[in-house]
């Protein structure tokens, strides 16, 4: 172990000589939680800003008093549909769908026949096609009124047209698990976060040794191949679980610039979920240095090597959307896949759900077991690496 402990601080030494590497995992690591929470509260407050706004662009409005009156007394704001506002919609320069009133709409309505009205927008065109929603629920009120006016005029109570069933809707989602929706996205950046933090370190430390020629030295010295390995190991696991602490530590700060009232009343991270993410992920961080060095210890170069990490990088960014295959929900196979297991647990603690001690305790025996393998793995390469 003295030994381990010997090329554990060479490692980390050369490791943290590269400034410019390390300035930039250290400054992404650090800023990754504030920038996602504050590009997540602006998408939210721009949803929010969007089902709170009343506008409404029209053409021919002026031919229709009575649906222009009933628009009013919504407190929607009529614009007029700028001069091309076809093409508008399809390039994506207008954002909000434009309502086409027919020339004949007042006549049509006093005489008892339904006028048809056109509402342009473009499913292309996400920010159109979300206000179109609204703009259909107006329009379908103005219906309705309508109706109810048409039925008192003739002496019909409108309760008599009522369906005989109401339907009620009840929303069984916790607030916390309904915030987490937009959240989904966060234990993906900071597992990925982890994987950079410890991927140069990995790939020098092994196949960067060989190419520069210092691997051969450190094979000649009288310690032990295991003591060799885990000296690496644990220098590179270092720098994985030093970006897992900072990106896990940014989203304490990262609450104060939330831009969105709702989802920072919603949002909730504090010193436990601090706390169960860097549970769930310094395990994972281990076995991820692990496996890029079994990795890059085969490689001639840290070009080579490098080409050779996007195998894991690419696994490591797929494993997640395997949920997608279940329509979202968790299944018990999850915890034994790493990097899915991670994600699937962090997003439960950001939903506020209970984990369990075998749910946290699998997780780390799986990585435990792999990475164990891998630095077998490496120790075997490691004997005639140099000379390869």
């Amino acid at each position: 172990m003295r030994g381990a402990w010997q090329v554990f601080i060479k490692e980390l030494r050369d490791a943290l000589r590269d400034r410019r590497t390390l300035l930039t995992v250290l400054l992404s690591s650090v800023a990754l939680g504030p920038l996602l929470l504050v590009a997540l509260s602006v998408l939210v407050a721009d949803m929010e800003a969007r089902a709170e706004a009343r506008d409404l662009y029209a053409v021919g409005l002026d031919a229709a008093p009575t649906l222009a009156s009933y628009i009013a007394r919504q407190a929607w704001v009529v614009h007029p549909a700028p001069a091309g506002h076809e093409q508008a919609l399809v390039d994506r320069r207008l954002e909000h769908p434009v309502l086409v009133v027919p020339p004949g709409f007042e006549q049509d309505l006093a005489a008892g026949i339904a006028p048809e009205l056109l509402l342009l927008t473009s499913s292309a065109n996400q920010r159109a096609e979300g206000s179109a929603g609204s703009v259909a629920a107006l329009l379908h009120g103005f219906s309705q009124e309508q109706a109810t006016l048409r039925l008192v005029l003739r002496g019909v109570p409108p309760a008599a047209l009522q369906p005989p069933v109401k339907l009620q809707r009840r929303d069984l989602g916790d607030a916390r698990a309904r915030a987490a929706q937009f959240m989904r996205l966060l234990p993906f950046f900071v597992l990925m976060a982890v994987l950079y933090g410890a991927l140069h370190a990995a790939l020098d430390t092994t196949a960067g040794e060989r190419e520069r020629g210092s691997l051969e030295p450190l094979l000649m010295t009288p310690q032990p191949r295991w003591a060799l390995v885990l000296g690496k190991w644990g220098a590179v696991a270092a720098m994985g679980m030093g970006v897992a602490v900072l990106a896990c530590a940014g989203f304490l700060p990262g609450q104060w610039l939330l831009r969105s009232e709702a989802l920072a009343a919603l949002f909730q991270y504090g010193p436990r979920e601090l706390a169960l993410f860097l549970a769930l992920l310094l395990p994972v961080a281990a076995l991820l240095a692990a496996l890029l060095m079994a990795v890059a210890i085969r490689c001639r170069s840290f070009k080579e090597a490098q080409a050779s990490a996007t195998v894991v990088v690419l696994a490591a960014s797929l494993l997640p959307m395997l949920t997608s295959f279940n329509g979202g929900s968790e299944q018990a196979w999850h915890l034994w896949l790493p990097a899915l297991a991670q994600i699937t647990l962090m997003q439960r603690v950001l939903e506020g759900g209970a984990l369990g001690a075998w749910d946290l305790l699998l997780p780390v025996l799986v990585a435990a077991l792999l990475c164990a393998l891998c630095l077998a793995d490496v120790a075997r390469q490691l004997r005639t690496a140099a000379w390869r």
